[in-house]
């Protein structure tokens, strides 16, 4: 999809899979068994990590990461990680980019399945960015945050995701919301973690949105439907309605970054409150 002078494009990192009742807090399992995935033994929902890739003028940017490579087994095992349906070296190969030709990498948050492809590890044992030339982009706030979690989130920010981007002198802090490219601004909410980025690329016919965790799945539309993940769930819950509200009036596409089954689509507003409209294809 073409935007200003942009094309867009959904970059695939790699699966895994998350409990289901965390996914959907407080919706019972009968009505998110309905709304996504029915589980497997261990209640885990199918879920991926889905990037979005943006070229144009000059740039060649990625917006979140995905899981990476670097997790020890049982973790790896726990989380179900799966790259052989995508992963982003195939990407890459696939849209005919290397790693060295990445400029930017916008992190929507440091969770690491949004962050842990933002480095590797080689050979030696070393952890070293992934994309050499990049310059990578997190919210002040965010990181702050990461750096000092609560025990709530803490098993879901491991630095040397980004610790090796602070040694390299490749990550960006960004201080609030607005443009931070040419058609491209970011957002900042609070709900799900401390100063979360919202992606919006845009110009005079088109808006994508990629809310990352705010609205993770097409599932996640309904407002009451936020994930027990979210640190604040009442503040996940007014800035959905916010979103999705001009979403539905000014009909704007949005990117769900961890949906296995549908990648994009807008929004309509009934009487029972928001849904998916129309499937998009980006």
């Amino acid at each position: 999809m073409d935007i200003g002078s942009y094309t867009i494009s959904t970059f695939e990192t790699g699966d895994f899979a998350l409990d289901g009742g965390a996914m959907f807090g407080v919706v019972p399992k009968t009505l998110w068994m309905k709304a996504y995935h029915t589980g497997d033994d261990h209640n885990r929902i199918d879920m991926t990590a889905r990037s979005l890739l943006i070229r144009g003028n000059g740039r060649i940017i990625l917006v979140d990461t995905g899981c990476g490579h670097k997790m020890a087994e049982k973790l790896a095992n726990i989380y179900r990680l799966d790259y052989s349906r995508a992963s982003i070296e195939q990407s890459l190969q696939s849209h005919g980019i290397t790693p060295e030709e990445i400029t930017d990498v916008v992190l929507t948050h440091l969770h690491f399945d949004h962050v842990g492809g933002a480095t590797k590890k080689i050979s030696n044992g070393d952890i070293i960015p992934t994309f050499p030339n990049a310059m990578y982009h997190v919210q002040k706030e965010q990181l702050q945050w990461a750096q000092s979690p609560t025990d709530k989130d803490r098993a879901s920010f491991m630095p040397e995701n980004w610790d090796p981007l602070i040694a390299n002198g490749m990550l960006n802090v960004l201080e609030g919301d607005g443009e931070v490219f040419q058609g491209i601004n970011v957002q900042r909410v609070y709900g799900h973690t401390c100063g979360l980025q919202v992606i919006h690329v845009q110009d005079d016919r088109h808006h994508i949105v990629f809310p990352a965790d705010l609205i993770p799945t097409a599932a996640h539309i309904p407002v009451p439907y936020v994930m027990g993940y979210d640190n604040y769930p009442l503040t996940s819950m007014e800035e959905k309605q916010d979103l999705l509200t001009q979403a539905s009036e000014q009909g704007w596409i949005i990117c769900f970054e961890h949906d296995a089954f549908t990648k994009a689509g807008t929004i309509k507003r009934t009487e029972k409150g928001f849904s998916l409209d129309q499937i998009v294809s980006i």
